[in-house]
């Protein structure tokens, strides 16, 4: 049976832009078929995620231009060109990704356009969505004219049913707004908050010295690579089950968030103190891994032989296909550089991700970053003497790799007892590691069942 109604439109994976704000009551008793059972219509709440990300995006944009001008007044020009470069390039990023999400070439919006190109459209759009919300306040007893159904699967007591409901028009644009803000925040945080938040880390142990508004910039970063990351998680598990209602409570929230903080410090810190320790010897080594991950879909998707999807959107020609491409490549890449992306990135196909659950591109990612961390930290310890003299290196590499460790931890203890449908799961984790050293224990079996004239021949020879 198809799960979806005839008159919805099939979307790709990267203009998905709608999901329903709530979980719905299900009411068993409005069964519309056979296995199709009415859930109650979808309310729509208060927008906190969209005032979050645009308090996030303006504090940071306000905190960089003010280090811009501090470093200009020190006549610190490398300084402030860096600072500089990289909140511009991830402001850009951003304006891109909300004209693109909300189709505004099409449209004739010229003060939004003009918000963009100013760099303030996160504020033009939260204003949108803020009036969005006091509308559907204003008429919330009023029946809304123009409705769509949305079927969505869902597990209830371990079973698996099918729910549909009908969306409004107002509420399917407000969550659209939502959706177009989760994306803008992972652009800003891996486009422009890691590379801001690691120079100015790496400013300040050279410098030795942290100014106020330095120290203000690095929250804000710090708080926005967090909040993308924990995210990209919650936005892969939307994408790999998109059929499927999901909600995360606060529990598996807090074990997200507490992962990808111990993730990207650790990783972060490791990479400031190698950089500091070797100068620009560094630099080779950090360029070269980025590439590696950046050609990496670019290279399978080469050796496949297959073509260029071209029905990522509609209006686009293969000129715009091949941009948005580029665009999802550097975005991974720099995901990947940081913490772990939660998908695989496969550009023949015409939703770009691989669905899977894919344990081993999981396994691989953290243990080639464990040994590079490793690496680092060695190199930090035995040449990083002028560094940090008041502090033990051995002390400091230990602890940046006890906090790597504990990540890892509380990701294995995601997947295998909070993740929202490991029920789905064919293996978990724990069955992963048994295969992964279910290999080692048949030659141990084999060496233990020798025959017992075997072992007495060997005595006897001995």
């Amino acid at each position: 049976m198809n799960t979806r109604p005839q008159h919805s439109e099939r979307t790709s994976t990267m203009d998905r832009v709608y999901e329903i704000p709530e979980e719905p009551n299900v009411d068993p008793v409005s069964s519309l078929e056979e296995d199709v059972i009415r859930g109650a219509n979808p309310r729509f709440t208060f927008p906190f995620s969209i005032l979050f990300s645009t308090f996030l995006y303006c504090g940071e944009a306000a905190s960089a231009l003010y280090m811009v001008r501090i470093y200009r007044k020190n006549s610190e020009t490398y300084w402030m060109t860096y600072t500089f470069s990289f909140f511009m390039f991830s402001s850009i990023m951003v304006q891109l990704t909300l004209i693109f999400v909300h189709r505004d070439l099409a449209k004739d919006k010229p003060l939004s356009l003009f918000m963009h190109l100013i760099l303030l459209g996160p504020v033009i759009r939260c204003l949108e969505a803020m009036i969005k919300y006091l509308t559907l306040w204003k008429k919330e007893e009023q029946e809304e004219p123009y409705v769509s159904l949305t079927r969505k699967k869902m597990l209830i007591d371990g079973e698996e049913v099918l729910i549909e409901w009908e969306v409004g028009h107002s509420i399917r644009t407000l969550a659209m707004h939502r959706n177009a803000y989760k994306r803008m925040s992972q652009i800003q945080a891996f486009l422009g908050s890691v590379p801001q938040l690691t120079y100015q880390l790496y400013v300040s142990l050279i410098s030795a010295e942290v100014p106020l508004g330095r120290v203000v910039l690095m929250v804000f970063s710090l708080v926005s690579v967090t909040y993308g990351a924990t995210l990209c998680n919650m936005l892969a598990i939307q994408i790999k089950y998109d059929d499927y209602k999901i909600r995360l409570g606060p529990l598996e929230v807090l074990c997200i968030t507490i992962w990808r903080t111990l993730e990207i410090t650790s990783r972060l810190l490791i990479l400031v103190l190698f950089s500091a320790t070797l100068k620009l010897k560094a630099v080779p080594f950090l360029v070269l891994n980025f590439l590696i991950i950046l050609f990496e879909p670019w290279i399978k998707f080469w050796r496949s032989g297959a073509q260029m999807p071209n029905n990522i959107e509609k209006n686009f020609s293969r000129v715009g296909t091949l941009v948005v491409l580029i665009s999802v490549t550097i975005l991974y890449a720099g995901i990947n550089f940081s913490c772990w992306s939660a998908l695989q990135l496969r550009l023949a196909d015409r939703d770009l991700v691989d669905k899977g659950q894919n344990w081993g591109h999981m396994g691989l990612h953290y243990s080639v970053r464990l040994v590079e961390n490793v690496i680092m930290v060695l190199v930090f310890k035995f040449f990083g003497v002028k560094v940090l003299l008041n502090y033990c290196h051995s002390l400091i590499a230990l602890q940046l790799i006890i906090a790597y460790l504990i990540s890892i931890g509380f990701m294995l203890l995601f997947f295998q007892y909070l993740h929202p449908l490991r029920s789905l799961f064919t293996h978990n984790v724990v069955d992963y590691l048994h295969c992964v050293c279910c290999h080692q224990h048949p030659r141990t079996r084999v060496e233990n069942s020798e025959p017992p004239f075997e072992t007495e021949a060997r005595q006897s020879v001995v």
